[in-house]
C-alpha cells in the first residue's frame, strides 16, 4: 500500500484529504508543522509527499531540498492556494514532481498521485482507478466535485444516501445545472457502476420511433428496419438509464414505459418474446411534472413510481461559495483540451464572475471559461477574454434575477399548500433545511 505524508497546517482540510486518500487504498500520515514532518521523515519512508507552500515557521519549497537529500525516491507534490506562477516553476526546478492550486477536485489530486507513483507501486493499487461506465466515452467528471457551500454538501448527502439503493430517482432543476452529471454521480456511487450508464435525451425522440428506441425492433419489422436492433433498455440491462427531459414524452410512450418498469419485461418491436430487464432508471427534468399531472399532460401513475426519491439541483446562484471552484476545475479542463497554461482569473474578472447571475448555469461557466482560455495570452484570464456582457450590470440580468425570485417564491407557497401549511414538511419536500424555509418566508415576506 503506498505511503504518503501530508504536510498541511490548516487541520480541517488536512483530516479530509487524510479521510478521502485512505479510502482509496493509501497509507496517510499527517504532519501540520516542519518540524513534526523532519520526524515523521526520519523514522519512515513515503511514496508521496504532499505538502503545502505555506507552513508556520517555513515553507514547503525550502523543505523540498530536504525531503530530496534524505529521501531522494520520494515524490514531492506542492499544494497551495495562491496559484502563484514563480512558485510552481522554482519548485519544478528544485525537483517537486508536481503543483497543485486549492481548491482542487479529488479527480484533480489522484491523478496526480497516480502519475507520481512508479509502475510497481501502481499494480498494487486496486482501488486507485474509478469504475468507468461502458456506455459513455469522455465523459465529463464534473460529477467528482464536491462544492463547500451547505446546498451542495446537502445535495452530495442525498447522492450518497440514494446511490447504494435501487430506488427510482427524480431530478429536477434549471437547464445547465448538471442533471445528468447528477445521474451519472448516482451511477458511480451504487452496486451498478460495472454496468452500462445511458443516457436519453426524450426531447430529442420522435414519438414516432420512440418504442423502438427504448425496446429495440426486429429485422424487418417496419420500413426501415434492416436489422435487430437492442433498445436503449437492454443496453442499461444490469446498469442505470437516464430519461433527461421525461416531460417530453407522449402519453402513449408514457404509459409503455410504466408498463416495463412494472413488469421489468420488455418485447421488441415486432417481436412476441418477453426480454426480462434489470434497470434503474433515474429521470431528470427543468419542468414542473406535479403540474403536468394536474393539466393530465403527465401520468399520476407514472410520475409516483418514477419519483421514489427526488433531487433538486441548485442553481448556480445558489451555489455562489462554490464559483470558484467550479471556475478553477472548468479552468484546468480548458487547459488540458487546449493545450494552454493559463494558471488563474484576474481580480476583476473574479468580482465580475460573482456579480453575474449566471442564468445559464454550470454549462454557462463552462462554455465562457474555455472560451476565455482560448483568447488568453497570459497566465491569468484578463477582463478582455471574458464576454463583454458578463461586466455589465443589464436589465435583462436584472429581469433574471427577478424571475428566479418569482420562481422560488411560487415554488415555496406550492409546497406550503401542498403540505397544508406545514413547514416541516414543506421544508422536506424543498430539500430545504427548516430554518432556510424559515428565512425564505421572511424575504418574501409571506403570510402564512
Amino acid at each position: 500500500m503506498p505511503k504518503i505524508l501530508i504536510i498541511e497546517d490548516d487541520t480541517a482540510f488536512c483530516q479530509m484529504l487524510q479521510s478521502f486518500l485512505t479510502k482509496h487504498n493509501f497509507d496517510i500520515s499527517i504532519s501540520y508543522t516542519i518540524k513534526e514532518a523532519k520526524e515523521q521523515l526520519s523514522t519512515s519512508f513515503f511514496d508521496i509527499i504532499l505538502s503545502d507552500v505555506r507552513l508556520p515557521k517555513g515553507d514547503g519549497i525550502s523543505f523540498l531540498a530536504h525531503i530530496k537529500e534524505k529521501s531522494p525516491k520520494t515524490q514531492v507534490v506542492l499544494m497551495t492556494g495562491y496559484a502563484e506562477v514563480k512558485s510552481a516553476v522554482d519548485a519544478m526546478k528544485k525537483g517537486a514532481f508536481d503543483y497543485i492550486s486549492k481548491p482542487f477536485t479529488p479527480e484533480n489530486i489522484l491523478s496526480i498521485i497516480k502519475n507520481a507513483l512508479n509502475p510497481a507501486v501502481k499494480r498494487k493499487m486496486g482501488d486507485l482507478e474509478p469504475q468507468k461506465d461502458r456506455s459513455t466515452k469522455n465523459n465529463d467528471q464534473t460529477n467528482s466535485l464536491v462544492g463547500f457551500s451547505e446546498v451542495s454538501k446537502k445535495l452530495q448527502q442525498y447522492i450518497d444516501l440514494v446511490a447504494p439503493t435501487n430506488m427510482s430517482v427524480l431530478i429536477s432543476g434549471e437547464s445547465g445545472t448538471g442533471k445528468e452529471v447528477t445521474a451519472k454521480a448516482i451511477h458511480e456511487k451504487s452496486n451498478r457502476n460495472n454496468h452500462n450508464f445511458v443516457a436519453v435525451d426524450c426531447g430529442a425522440i420522435p414519438k414516432e420511433i420512440a418504442t423502438s428506441e427504448f425496446f429495440g425492433h426486429l429485422k424487418g419489422s417496419f420500413t426501415g428496419a434492416v436489422e435487430d436492433k437492442e433498445g436503449h433498455f437492454e443496453a442499461a440491462n444490469g446498469g442505470t438509464l437516464f430519461l433527461d427531459e421525461i416531460g417530453n414524452l407522449s402519453y402513449e410512450n408514457q404509459v409503455q414505459l410504466l408498463r416495463a418498469l412494472q413488469e421489468r419485461k420488455i418485447k421488441r418491436v415486432g417481436g412476441t418474446k418477453e426480454i426480462s430487464v434489470d434497470v434503474r432508471i433515474v429521470v431528470a427534468t427543468n419542468e414542473n411534472l406535479l403540474e403536468a399531472v394536474a393539466e393530465g399532460t403527465f401520468r399520476e401513475d407514472l410520475y409516483h413510481r418514477l419519483n421514489e426519491f427526488s433531487i433538486e439541483i441548485p442553481s448556480l446562484q445558489e451555489r455562489i461559495e462554490d464559483l470558484m471552484l467550479f471556475a478553477n476545475y472548468f479552468l484546468d479542463k480548458a487547459n488540458k483540451e487546449l493545450s494552454k497554461n493559463v494558471v488563474d482569473f484576474s481580480e476583476e474578472v473574479k468580482q465580475i464572475f460573482h456579480n453575474y447571475s449566471w442564468p445559464g448555469n454550470l454549462r454557462e461557466l463552462k462554455n465562457m471559461i474555455k472560451r476565455a482560455v482560448l483568447f488568453s495570452d497570459g497566465d491569468l484570464v484578463m477582463r478582455s477574454s471574458i464576454p463583454k456582457t458578463l461586466g455589465m450590470t443589464s436589465e435583462v440580468s436584472s429581469e433574471s434575477k427577478f424571475s428566479k425570485s418569482n420562481y422560488e417564491k411560487e415554488k415555496i407557497i406550492k409546497a406550503l399548500k401542498q403540505t397544508n401549511f406545514n413547514k416541516s414538511k414543506a421544508a422536506k419536500l424543498l430539500q430545504i433545511t427548516r430554518k432556510t424555509l424559515y428565512n425564505k418566508i421572511n424575504q418574501y415576506q409571506l403570510e402564512v
